[in-house]
């Protein structure tokens, strides 16, 4: 059985920025209002450039910076809930783009957990000892499914990409996972309704592409379930909360990671927090946040930092990864 480490990250960010004040002038809503609920500033927006585009540039740099060459990566995983197609894959698509023709590659959809369920089946591939180097990718476009007449979602959701570069090895990075759903309570987050509609179907109504969420209910569910997840993910690994550098979250809302830091008596300073630049970037916001803090010098790869990535969204999905940088 092998064992797996993550190499490099790297990130995609549209350059069109869209920060609270031009918000406001689409939308009834203030800088003030955003950020006191969200914790949000700005956020990018795509002005063209689709899912596959962005999740390209990021394989393409998880290249670069490994010095590896696209026909050693022999697994791709793309994370999305904001496909180009249905079908071709995502990930298919982004295999042409970075000229990774070995990679066997498929999507993943879940949400805002859609990285670190990604990231666990990558690392299941790897551990069979029948795959090597695998790229795990959180791409979204979360623009083509908002309603900017909506301030419930409008003012939450950013696009971007990012993702890690994972090779096998023989010390252990991969320390422990905690994953979970709750398809009953499916519908507290939906978008991109696709109803039967043909010549042999009933009427039936059409709930739309745009993105529908309870608030209230995803707020609850999340303070209720993920700090739980975090412990679980801890316990199995052997670790305490003190052992942790750093909590990566999902940046869902700043007042979600501020509530959980309170259910987990630790200072908020243990989380990284990066939802201010970005908005809610859905699978993409781990990624992304990897990337800044290698960026920022906050960890360095090799550096035996310990870290639980955690996500949660859609489904709904929750997740916590432990892993050694």
């Amino acid at each position: 059985m092998k064992n797996c480490r993550i190499v490099c990250a790297h990130k995609y960010i549209p350059e069109r920025k869209i920060d609270n004040d031009e918000m406001s002038r689409m939308v009834d809503t203030s800088d003030e209002w955003i950020v006191s609920r969200t914790g949000i500033k700005e956020r990018h927006i795509s002005t063209g450039e689709n899912t596959s585009y962005m999740a390209g540039e990021v394989l393409k740099g998880l290249i670069e910076k490994s010095g590896i060459s696209p026909l050693d990566i022999d697994l791709l995983i793309v994370a999305t809930i904001s496909p180009d197609y249905l079908t071709p894959s995502t990930a298919c698509l982004v295999q042409h783009i970075a000229g990774a023709k070995n990679a066997f590659a498929f999507d993943v959809n879940a949400a805002c957990s859609g990285f670190v369920y990604a990231l666990s089946t990558a690392e299941k591939f790897i551990s069979s000892g029948k795959y090597k180097t695998a790229a795990v990718i959180g791409a979204d476009i979360l623009s083509k499914m908002i309603d900017f007449t909506d301030r419930s979602t409008c003012v939450l959701f950013g696009d971007g990409a990012g993702g890690v570069l994972l090779q096998a090895c023989e010390e252990n990075h991969y320390l422990s996972e905690d994953m979970n759903s709750c398809g009953d309570k499916a519908m507290a987050l939906y978008g991109g309704h696709m109803p039967v509609d043909t010549v042999f179907s009933k009427e039936q109504p059409n709930m739309g592409k745009y993105i529908k969420m309870n608030g209230r209910e995803i707020f609850d569910f999340t303070l209720k379930e993920v700090p739980e997840s975090i412990k679980r993910a801890l316990s199995k690994a052997g670790l305490d909360l003190k052992d942790i550098d750093y909590i990566v979250p999902h940046q869902a809302n700043a007042r979600i990671v501020n509530y959980m830091a309170k259910k987990l008596s630790i200072d908020v300073s243990r989380f990284f927090i990066n939802i201010d630049q970005y908005g809610n970037t859905t699978a993409a916001s781990i990624p992304i946040a990897l990337s800044d803090m290698l960026e920022e010098g906050k960890v360095e790869i090799g550096s035996g930092k310990k870290l639980a990535l955690v996500g949660f969204g859609g489904g709904l999905t929750w997740g916590t990864v432990i892993i050694k940088i």
